[in-house]
């Protein structure tokens, strides 16, 4: 079992109590559509989440957040996860909260002025982009084809991105180039600038993410050589300052969602009479509940346990890819099992489970599919001495 101190109990409480009392009677908000919350939303959030003082608080004191430990976050997050939209109201939703930490290790003053504190602040989103299509990167960051070139006091940028969280309404963007020696680089730069279009937003399974999915196309676009976030030729280092974080704080939120599905199922399988029954004494539906319980203890453990290899300061590559596969999986077995005892009513928007269902399913895709990740876990183990 997990022993939480008086200290992460306290703020288990609040976040909690947050999420009941202020987040979730948001989710019939008419101001929500297929690509997400909409900005007007996400305002009204995130003043909600200020007066809490649970704006950011992953962020780094300098920048206005509390720096929270990845412990901290392991137990916040989760509960911020039980509701969609808790994510967004604490501003710890992707891709801005893997955007907000690889910033403060990385970004220079001046970067942090312009960029990072407004974002902090809950003023301005940001997008990563990365992801792109055949035959350029996608699980395989080395197949990157956006190219930048130096042209005097700029980079020239050219490319197409695509399934980019957040691209729409993003007012700042850390692009992944490929530099003309074969190296990568990060730049940052500003939406709303020549070369920088948004083709269009993708329709995607999800409606979680506030911009939704979009495609990206830079045609000459220049950057600054101010503007280039970290080193030149050290892109592939900073995506896994960015990326291990990010997956693990991933799992968090989504075992936040699960256990909302899981708590929705239990209730009804209590409630709901079958064959002279209540459904869940039906032990074809009891053990689905036993096998939900379970799965969710596991994943909890998994993330503790990554939460606390990062807070002694290790990389944890290898353990945020373990906790990836079992919590994607995991997650994915506690919703589809809590659709099943749902039944009909799941299959539709009347109840909550059905669209995290929808939202869900791509977890075992994005930060890594769960292959590319068992590919790393083996040859881990392949190459350990004994």
């Amino acid at each position: 079992m997990i022993t939480l101190s008086a200290e992460l109990l306290d703020l288990q409480n609040k976040v909690r109590t947050f999420i009941t009392e202020e987040v979730i009677p948001f989710e019939r908000d008419p101001r929500q559509d297929s690509h997400g919350p909409s900005e007007e939303l996400r305002q009204d959030l995130i003043d909600c989440a200020k007066k809490w003082d649970l704006l950011t608080p992953h962020a780094s004191i300098e920048m206005g957040g509390h720096a929270w430990t990845h412990l901290q976050k392991a137990v916040a997050f989760e509960e911020a996860g039980y509701s969609a939209l808790g994510p967004i109201a604490l501003n710890i939703h992707a891709p801005d909260e893997g955007n907000i930490h690889l910033m403060d290790a990385v970004a220079n003053d001046a970067q942090k002025q312009r960029w990072l504190k407004r974002m902090v602040s809950g003023e301005i989103r940001s997008c990563f982009a990365m992801t792109e299509p055949a035959p350029g990167a996608g699980s395989d960051p080395a197949m990157l084809q956006t190219t930048a070139v130096a042209d005097g006091d700029d980079y020239v940028i050219n490319g197409r991105k695509w399934l980019i969280t957040g691209a729409d309404g993003a007012s700042v963007a850390i692009i992944m180039a490929k530099m003309e020696d074969g190296s990568a680089s990060m730049f940052l730069t500003d939406t709303n600038v020549d070369g920088f279009i948004l083709e269009r937003n993708m329709n995607a399974m999800d409606s979680c993410f506030t911009g939704g999915h979009g495609i990206l196309r830079f045609e000459n676009l220049r950057v600054p050589k101010q503007n280039v976030l970290g080193e030149i030729g050290k892109g592939f280092k900073y995506a896994q300052v960015r990326l291990a974080p990010a997956r693990l704080t991933h799992c968090m939120r989504w075992l936040g969602q699960a256990r909302r599905a899981h708590d929705i199922a239990t209730q009804y399988a209590r409630e709901r009479q079958s064959f002279g029954q209540r459904l869940g004494d039906h032990q074809g539906v009891g053990f689905m509940l036993a096998d939900n319980e379970m799965d969710l203890i596991t994943t909890r453990l998994a993330i503790h346990y990554c939460a606390q290899v990062l807070d002694a300061g290790y990389k944890g590559n290898y353990e945020s890819s373990l906790t990836k596969v079992i919590s994607a999986e995991a997650i994915w077995r506690v919703i589809d099992r809590s659709v099943q005892i749902l039944g009909g009513q799941a299959m539709t928007d009347e109840s909550i489970v059905c669209k995290i269902f929808k939202d869900a399913r791509g977890f075992r895709i994005y930060d890594g599919a769960n292959e590319v990740h068992r590919m790393s876990i083996t040859k881990k183990l392949l190459g350990k001495p004994q």
